[in-house]
């Protein structure tokens, strides 16, 4: 198996990971007996799993190397996953939800760093095509996961079986896996300083934070915004992230053609600016037809912007032996998941001090942001490469 296939397939595992939980949330819910007020809070844990998990696992890859941690963290994934399933209690499901949260935001700095070593290999930009493993992952996940809901499948049983079906796709692709671990005495040169005080790798988490907040917005609020602002039905209004999800997963494929044709910067720019426009389209647009065209410009608009700012994260870090970047990797990691933490809470707030057509226009001017995060960031990377003596790209 070529080393492309098995991290793609590793990158859909994780995409399958969100698909298969998350639309069994109202039969967990009913399990725990949680008012929706208690079961927000305890959705909570996933994401504060996440956030505490991601500066720790790219410390870990660097010592253990990608394959290892890529394994590590997909077992400890697939073991909450079934425990969500049988958490009898609130108490005990935010705890779980707090292991699914660590094991996937690991997997996710692991997958990625394994990523950046298939492009380092193949001299390709596959980033944004590894990507659209995720969606189409989380895509096949929550399908599977409907299946299962209409066929009276318990939480318990239909998370088991996924969980081990994860386990049994890790085995087959594991040993094609790049990112053996690292020689001892590797000592990273310069470039490798801490990332905290490189202003790009700053650019670049601002980048990923952007795109993490236009992301959550769309998935946790679109829905909402359809029904009480365009006027549609509860199931026509699930069409519009849908079609989000579509679209981003569609535009993902494409996005390894886009960087090698037009470069990274270009490619990351031109896409916030139609994202951009998407959303800002769906607030002021009134015709419901209008709000399903923008949602889709934005996946598609949004689609290059987290693979690309993970990947040329990893590139600031890499070594003269060709390894490197997992604590740059993990840094821009760290400040995206804040945004999937604090993001949906701020457009809530916006959105009942004003509207949610309001709140849909600040999300975005937020995603335009990234307009000016990925410009400066390809002038601080240049300045970098030129105080290094390193050739500039």
């Amino acid at each position: 198996m070529r080393d492309r296939t098995a991290v793609f397939a590793v990158f859909a595992l994780n995409g399958a990971a969100l698909g298969s939980w998350a639309p069994r949330t109202p039969a967990i819910a009913a399990h725990v007996h949680a008012v929706p007020g208690v079961f927000g809070l305890a959705l909570l844990g996933a994401s504060v799993g996440m956030l505490r998990a991601a500066p720790v696992s790219g410390r870990i890859t660097e010592r253990v190397g990608a394959r290892a941690a890529v394994a590590g963290s997909t077992v400890v994934a697939a073991v909450a996953l079934a425990l969500v399933g049988f958490a009898p209690n609130v108490p005990l499901l935010a705890g779980a939800l707090f292991v699914l949260g660590a094991g996937v935001g690991s997997l996710d700095v692991a997958m990625n760093i394994a990523g950046v070593a298939v492009e380092r290999r193949t001299g390709r930009a596959v980033m944004p095509t590894l990507h659209a493993g995720f969606s189409f992952g989380a895509l096949a996940g929550s399908l599977l996961a409907g299946l299962a809901a209409g066929h009276g499948w318990s939480p318990a049983r239909h998370l088991s079986v996924a969980a081990v079906t994860a386990l049994v796709v890790l085995v087959a692709v594991l040993k094609a896996v790049p990112g053996d671990r690292p020689p001892k005495e590797t000592t990273p040169p310069e470039r490798g300083k801490a990332p905290i005080r490189r202003p790009a790798l700053w650019l670049l988490a601002a980048v990923a934070l952007c795109s993490a907040i236009a992301e959550r917005a769309s998935s946790d609020w679109s829905a909402l915004l359809m029904v009480t602002v365009h006027g549609v039905g509860q199931g026509a209004a699930a069409l519009a992230y849908s079609g989000f999800s579509l679209a981003m997963a569609l535009a993902r494929l494409g996005g390894a053609w886009s960087q090698e044709r037009f470069g990274a910067t270009r490619s990351l720019a031109v896409g916030a600016g139609v994202a951009a426009i998407g959303l800002i389209g769906t607030a002021v647009f009134t015709p419901a037809a209008f709000a399903y065209v923008g949602f889709a410009l934005a996946g598609a608009g949004l689609a290059a912007a987290f693979p690309l700012a993970l990947s040329l994260a990893g590139s600031a870090g890499k070594r003269a032996d060709g390894g490197g970047g997992e604590r740059e990797l993990a840094f821009v990691s760290t400040i995206a998941y804040s945004g999937f933490l604090a993001g949906p809470p701020m457009i809530g707030g916006i959105a009942q001090a004003t509207s949610y057509s309001v709140s849909f226009v600040v999300v975005g001017l937020i995603a335009a942001l990234i307009v000016p995060a990925a410009l400066v960031a390809a002038r601080a990377r240049r300045r970098e490469e030129l105080a290094l003596g390193l050739p500039v790209r």
